[in-house]
């Protein structure tokens, strides 16, 4: 990732101001303080994780440090969470890295708690991984939280599990896509994100994967109810898949989903159209787009609705490489003596990695309607 933190905001129908906060080494994760605004100084301020750093607590009007969070291992190595999430009431910052979720105590100073995922490096049991997403249920009075892991789903587990904050380390349940000879879904686990207006939906992501699922907390969680397919292999069959984390994003009202992906298009989909008050039933078919765009000349990385406004933020950039040009190996250093005797031939990349759409933009769905081609308002 970048070696920034950038601010963006928007008032009125334009881009007002832009400011960006070098770091030290690659940013892995961030999180705003819950219902940050520039209107009380005091909440404006977000987390994010640096490679090799303390999690640090940034102004977000110039990005001073206000407080830091250390996690070390038995080293004594500072260890960069890969998923940060404050908690509903904002009292607590969760930091999730390999086997752990590390807890702060946001109004008392001092080392966070460790919550182990897993009993032990060599356990079969718990979520094993490096815990790469976080996400809370806007439900208070539950306590509930949803973890999902870099690690494959394993045959008869899962790598999404949910947990209470009362329950600390033991998980309450874990979610998968029950087939005939897995449980789980076999594919690292990138982001997991709750519905804000119906908390009992938990929605997931997968890297190399180009369906989100949908499961019902209130019912079977070993299927997910409801599939959401870009169809982006089936549009674009030359595209090479990414490793890269593509986050998607799901507007406050529950109402719409949106993702990006690694063509440049952003798809829309309908979450309304699912049930009201009764458990959703099982839909194998998936759901379709209800809108798609070309946005970027890039992969879509991550896209973010307005909290009250019908406006997405969308950024793109990947890295690319040059042609690779074959070698031979009796002229590569660091060959062994087999390998230059046969005359084995390397693939060898030339160049600094670049990228072909590194941009934000913000796109307007006031002016024409629900769900038209929106206004495009370059923000960068």
């Amino acid at each position: 990732m970048s070696n920034f933190s950038a601010r963006f905001i928007s008032k009125g129908d334009i881009k007002s101001g832009k400011a960006w906060f070098p770091q030290a080494a690659p940013v892995l994760d961030f999180a705003w303080y819950p219902a940050a605004t520039p209107n009380d100084p005091a909440s404006y301020c977000f987390v994010t994780s640096v490679r090799e750093c303390p999690v640090k607590l940034l102004d977000a009007s110039d990005g001073r440090l206000r407080a830091s969070y250390r996690i070390v291992d038995h080293r004594e190595r500072h260890i960069a969470p890969h998923a940060l999430s404050f908690n509903p009431l904002a009292n607590r910052l969760y930091c999730g890295f390999e086997d752990a979720i590390e807890v702060f105590d946001l109004h008392a100073p001092g080392e966070g708690t460790r919550l182990h995922t897993t009993p032990t490096k060599k356990s079969k049991d718990g979520l094993k991984g490096i815990i790469s997403t976080l996400a809370f249920s806007s439900d208070l009075s539950s306590g509930l939280f949803a973890a999902g892991s870099l690690n494959p789903s394993p045959p008869t587990s899962s790598n999404i599990a949910l947990f209470t904050e009362s329950a600390g380390e033991t998980p309450v349940m874990f979610v998968g896509d029950q087939q005939e000879d897995r449980f789980g879904i076999r594919s690292s686990c990138t982001q997991v994100i709750f519905n804000p207006f119906r908390p009992y939906l938990l929605y997931a992501s997968f890297r190399r994967h180009d369906i989100i699922y949908c499961w019902d907390l209130r019912g079977d969680v070993s299927t997910a109810v409801q599939t959401f397919d870009r169809n982006t292999r089936a549009r674009r069959p030359d595209i090479t898949e990414t490793n890269q984390k593509i986050r998607f994003d799901i507007d406050l009202g529950g109402r719409y989903l949106a993702v990006g992906d690694q063509c440049g298009d952003i798809s829309m989909f309908n979450l309304t159209s699912t049930g009201d008050d009764t458990v959703l039933p099982y839909r194998p078919e998936g759901t379709k787009p209800l809108l798609q765009y070309h946005a970027h000349d890039d992969t879509v990385g991550s896209v973010a609705f307005h909290p009250s406004r019908a406006l997405l933020l969308s950024v793109s950039g990947s890295r690319h490489f040059d042609t690779p040009r074959m070698s031979d190996s009796d002229s590569d250093d660091g060959v062994t003596e087999d390998e230059a005797h046969i005359g084995v031939k390397r693939w060898t990349l030339e160049g600094k990695p670049g990228t072909r759409d590194n941009s934000l933009k913000l796109w307007d769905f006031e002016r024409k309607g629900e769900f038209l081609p929106p206004t495009e308002s370059n923000a960068s």
